[in-house]
């Protein structure tokens, strides 16, 4: 019994193994520590090597009890079993570990492939070892793959698709990608077919061999930061609204704003596409800087083209059906607008600028008020900007900005509901000493100029509260601008009251 263990043990403990087992060991191990989410392929391929070792062991038993042949031909199947699996090992932590350290991303199907080679070489080396001569192997082998390639050419090609698409490096893991009806992002790209992930969560499998036959646009790339991808949002106009107005509002509105994933350059394009009945057909291009958000950014844009048509009094087209009941419709305009007229006027009471003023010049306001909503990062005024508007902030934030000689840009204030601003200019006709940019979706009303002087040539005392409550806001913008810059004082803040009333019944020539 104890010279069949003997036996045993000389036929399968051999000089190299050792070596190969503590290699295996190794390997694993530091794969285990520095791989953990591939720990499932990292155990399965441990266990195939343990699991050779032991055919190893049964085949040196056969070889102990004479059954020579037998032996031989175990003992080497689970031989190049167990250096498989070594190889396997090793190249987990050469394509995984070292390669990335060098910035060199080698894909999984390349890796396949270099993994092939070299089980290829292992195993025709393993048989010439034995005396085995391969060449006579690969002879009766072609035979056989002839058969094999005739029985399985769609599989075949899908997998020389697959190495095709990886050599050509024309897809990647990671890139948008559109083919046919289907849009989203590569996930794997594996021998027999290709994985998109798409923006719902379906996953889609596509045969490689299709890949290769038909024509798909990659649109993003994941090591690309910078891709912009061209978006096409569409919207009616009515005929009332001249076109190069539109154009002219909408690419100012979107190209000012900032509108998440919106890229600034390259710069969006308003164009008329056609002619449609009763409106004219127009598309905004726009750049996208993530594919991802497309519906949310678009979104984004149309609400900004929207507030923007608002606020310059053009239509969206809709379809229209006239009903002829003119007193009908003529009196519930005239019950709306003097509703509106009235909300107006509750307002402006509670707003410190109006708050002296008689009852029907607060109703001379409001039915001049004109509605002018703004999205949230548009630019309501522009430092410099002549004066047109005085604004009436309804609902919303807004924030005010001051531009510096030296190219800095500070936050001066934040501008809440219930509040108004621009008055100065309006009163004095002083450019505008800062900018105003929405914080929020905010909900205007603003006053022309020749409203606001009206009011005042009517009642000239209205100048002086007017004077004060502007004085007030005139020292801390002072003082602000003394803080970030060299500039001198202004000469109206010594006596601010009195100079801004001079400055205003000059304007007005009171």
């Amino acid at each position: 019994m104890d010279s069949v263990l003997q036996r045993i043990w000389v036929y399968f403990w051999l000089p190299e193994s050792k070596y190969i087992i503590a290699a295996a060991a190794f390997f694993a191990l530091l794969l285990l520590r520095l791989l953990p989410r591939d720990r499932r392929r990292i155990g399965s391929t441990a266990a195939v090597f343990l699991l050779c070792l032991a055919g190893q062991l049964f085949g040196a038993l056969l070889e102990a009890l004479d059954y020579s042949r037998v032996a031989i031909m175990i003992h080497e199947i689970f031989v190049i079993g167990s250096g498989m699996a070594l190889f396997r090992l090793v190249s987990l932590w050469v394509f995984r570990i070292v390669l990335p350290r060098f910035g060199i991303e080698l894909s999984r199907l390349a890796g396949d492939i270099l993994l092939l080679v070299v089980y290829v070489a292992f195993i025709l080396g393993r048989l010439h070892i034995v005396g085995l001569d391969p060449s006579s192997l690969l002879t009766t082998s072609a035979v056989i793959t002839a058969i094999l390639a005739y029985s399985m050419q769609d599989t075949i090609g899908n997998v020389l698709s697959g190495v095709a698409l990886q050599l050509d490096n024309s897809l990647r893991t990671g890139d948008w990608i559109r083919i046919d009806d289907i849009t989203g992002r590569v996930a794997q790209i594996r021998w027999r077919q290709t994985t998109i992930r798409t923006r719902n969560g379906d996953v889609v499998v596509v045969p490689n061999s299709q890949l290769m036959r038909s024509k798909f646009s990659v649109f993003g790339r994941a090591d690309i930061s910078e891709w912009p991808w061209r978006r096409w949002v569409w919207f009616n106009v009515t005929y009332e609204s001249p076109p190069t107005l539109v154009i002219q509002k909408v690419e100012a509105t979107i190209a000012s704003a900032e509108i998440a994933n919106v890229a600034r350059t390259p710069a969006p394009t308003c164009v008329l596409m056609d002619f449609g009945p009763g409106y004219g057909r127009y598309a905004l291009r726009y750049w996208m800087i993530d594919p991802q958000p497309d519906d949310p950014t678009d979104s984004a844009v149309r609400v900004h083209i929207f507030a923007a048509l608002q606020r310059a009094g053009m239509q969206l087209a809709v379809p229209e059906q006239s009903m002829h009941i003119t007193k009908v419709n003529e009196a519930y305009r005239e019950s709306v607008h003097r509703r509106e007229v009235e909300r107006h006027v509750a307002d402006l009471r509670k707003l410190e600028l109006f708050s002296g003023m008689q009852e029907e010049e607060l109703r001379t306001i409001g039915e001049r008020m004109v509605y002018a909503p703004f999205a949230c990062g548009d630019v309501i005024f522009q430092q410099g900007d002549a004066p047109h508007w005085l604004y009436l902030l309804a609902a919303g934030e807004a924030e005010v900005w001051m531009d510096f000689p030296d190219h800095s840009r500070q936050l001066f204030r934040t501008i809440h509901a219930g509040s108004t601003f621009g008055e100065k200019g309006v009163l004095t006709g002083e450019h505008r000493r800062a900018s105003v940019i929405a914080k929020t979706d905010v909900i205007c009303y603003r006053l022309d100029q020749a409203t606001v002087e009206e009011v005042i040539r009517s009642r000239p005392e209205i100048a002086e509260a007017v004077a004060e409550i502007l004085a007030r806001r005139e020292v801390e913008m002072d003082e602000f601008i003394r803080r970030f810059s060299n500039a001198p004082a202004n000469p109206v803040a010594s006596h601010p009251k009195a100079g801004i009333l001079t400055m205003i019944r000059s304007f007005l020539g009171l």
